[in-house]
């Protein structure tokens, strides 16, 4: 078994697509989502560790390349992409050495 850490970016178009759900059925894996940010007018994006067979994973992922669904598997570390960051503080949960924090006096990510 194995489990990768990945991020799943649902353009417009394609946010009713069930991705998830065909994971789990077709792919036979184990998502645990860690946070989720979709809604039915903007770009979604989901945070989820996925734990399966590697060729399964593998399978998995050219699925999601073919249905026009965006993804970027997380490395080793954790990077900050501060363009990018919405400030919702999901990296804390997720942070293996507890590293990124959230400041209980204004909430802002440290």
């Amino acid at each position: 078994m194995k489990t990768i850490k990945i991020s799943i970016i649902y353009p417009v178009n394609k946010i009713t697509a069930p991705v998830v759900s065909t994971l789990i059925k077709k792919y036979n894996l184990e998502i645990s989502i860690l946070h989720a940010d979709i809604g039915l007018t903007k770009v979604g994006t989901l945070v989820a560790d996925i734990t399966g067979a590697e060729a399964d994973i593998a399978a998995a992922l050219q699925y999601i390349d073919e249905t026009g669904v965006e993804y970027r598997i997380f490395s080793s570390k954790l990077i900050w992409d501060e363009d990018r960051c919405v400030h919702c503080g999901a990296c804390t949960a997720v942070c293996p050495t507890d590293a990124l924090t959230m400041s209980p006096d204004d909430w802002s990510l440290q």
